[in-house]
């Protein structure tokens, strides 16, 4: 009896690694679609093709990951005088050091010019995540 519990646990387990690995490659394939998007429609970037938007996604979903809470955090007094208003600022510097990263296959333009395209892949990105990625899970 307990065998058959533990493979159940297992089985579980498994299938909730299965789903976060699928959240994970569609969300790395709607930030890709969202940069081909804001390349298409602003000239503050540049993205060579769709294989270099994914590599793109990949590198900045590493660097919201990593270096974003870190950012927030030291930007935390600034957010709070200008009520939020700045903290595109955070995005700004995210999507600069990518293109330090990626090189001639994703560029940004000046730091005024990537202000809007920021805040447009930010909201892209988010209604993207509600109504895509947040539904191939099930939750």
């Amino acid at each position: 009896m307990s065998k058959g519990k533990i493979y159940k646990i297992e089985s579980n387990y498994i299938n909730e690694n299965k789903d976060d690995l699928t959240k994970f490659l569609v969300g790395i394939i709607v930030y890709a679609v969202v940069l081909m998007i804001a390349a298409s429609l602003f000239r503050g970037i540049y993205v060579k093709n769709f294989f270099y938007a994914l590599i793109a996604a990949l590198i900045l979903s590493g660097l919201n990951y990593t270096i974003k809470p870190l950012l927030i955090y030291w930007t935390l007094p600034l957010n709070i005088i200008t009520f939020g208003i700045s903290y595109p600022i955070v995005n700004i510097i995210i999507l600069k050091v990518c293109d330090l990263i990626m090189g001639s296959a994703f560029d940004t333009g000046s730091f005024f010019s990537v202000f809007f395209v920021a805040i447009f892949i930010s909201l892209l990105k988010m209604f993207l995540d509600f109504t895509i990625t947040k539904r191939v899970g099930g939750k």
